[in-house]
């Protein structure tokens, strides 16, 4: 069984002292990576990595996920490959296939459907491994050679298929879960649903019925490779509480009416009780699931630090 690791996303960067001074006490508090959506108006993803590994003595650093549809596979392959190699090895790249449609409108970049998305996203870490896998640009071989210049590549060599940094796929559906199994190291089982018949961007959150068919469907696609995989979730309302029934009726009732307080309960993607009650949740997740890579959104990062303390 693997150990638990944890991490933590930015949802903003205010100035760099409260950056690193954050940063520094997430690694303090036992947190292992930090990591950042790429949303418009939110940080720059690979300034922001660059900057957490600066300012911490080992926290990794990655992207929790990046739109596969903002990027192009050269221009990715650049910034990761610059980023791996500054941060001295600790990115670790994340992607998705977009779900926010103003954010596509916005950038001018067009709405497709979901499996559209999924299959650009696809094609975009298959130009990534050929990237990371050949020696550079035959373009720049001379100037390279007369000046010593070192060829742009990842210092990390565990994804990719061996020439790359390690990679997270992300999601709900099929499609993209199909694509993780393939591709990725890292599988991250997404716990926020598409609301039927509402707007692209509305969610709903995700039951523990729903964490079971989705962990069972990677499993079967999986196979032997299965045991190869490390399982993430995004927790998505850490609350410290003595009372979790009471707790778990107001949610019910205010936020996810959707859900039963008894389903609440038993959500893996909401983690509320005591210190202890919420170690032995994710104990628990770990044997119902398989989730050991835990994350955290930004404003719980400091409820969270004494469950991580209770589970080293």
């Amino acid at each position: 069984m693997r150990d638990f690791r944890f991490g933590f996303n930015f949802f903003d960067v205010a100035d760099r002292a409260s950056f690193v001074r954050r940063c520094r006490e997430a690694e303090a508090q036992g947190y292992d990576i930090a990591l950042v959506p790429d949303h418009l108006g939110g940080p720059a993803p690979f300034p922001t990595m660059v900057a957490a590994a600066d300012a911490t003595e080992r926290l990794r650093v990655g992207g929790l996920v990046l739109n596969a549809a903002f990027w192009n596979a050269h221009l990715l392959a650049r910034e990761v490959a610059t980023a791996d190699r500054l941060t001295g090895g600790r990115v670790e790249l994340g992607l998705g296939a977009g779900h926010m449609k103003w954010e596509f409108d916005a950038a001018r970049i067009p709405w497709e459907p979901f499996g559209a998305r999924v299959d650009r996203m696809a094609a975009l870490v298959d130009e990534l491994r050929g990237l990371f896998a050949e020696p550079g640009y035959a373009e720049r071989a001379d100037r390279e050679a007369a000046h010593d210049l070192t060829a742009l590549a990842p210092v990390q060599k565990s994804g990719f298929g061996g020439f790359g940094p390690p990679l997270l796929i992300g999601g709900t559906g099929d499609r993209v879960l199909e694509q993780a199994v393939r591709h990725a190291d890292i599988v991250g089982v997404a716990g926020a649903y598409q609301a039927p018949g509402r707007p692209p961007g509305t969610f709903l959150l995700g039951s523990a019925e729903q964490a079971d068919d989705r962990v069972r469907f990677v499993r079967e696609r999986a196979g032997d490779r299965f045991a190869e995989l490390e399982l993430n979730v995004l927790i998505q309302h850490v609350e410290i509480t003595p009372d979790r029934r009471a707790f778990a009726e107001r949610v019910a009732a205010e936020l996810v009416p959707h859900l039963t307080p008894e389903q609440v309960l038993d959500c893996p993607f909401v983690l509320f009780g005591t210190v202890e009650q919420m170690a032995e949740q994710l104990r628990e997740r770990r044997e119902r699931y398989g989730f050991t890579y835990v994350v955290v959104h930004a404003p719980f990062v400091d409820a969270f630090a004494p469950v991580i303390e209770q589970l080293r």
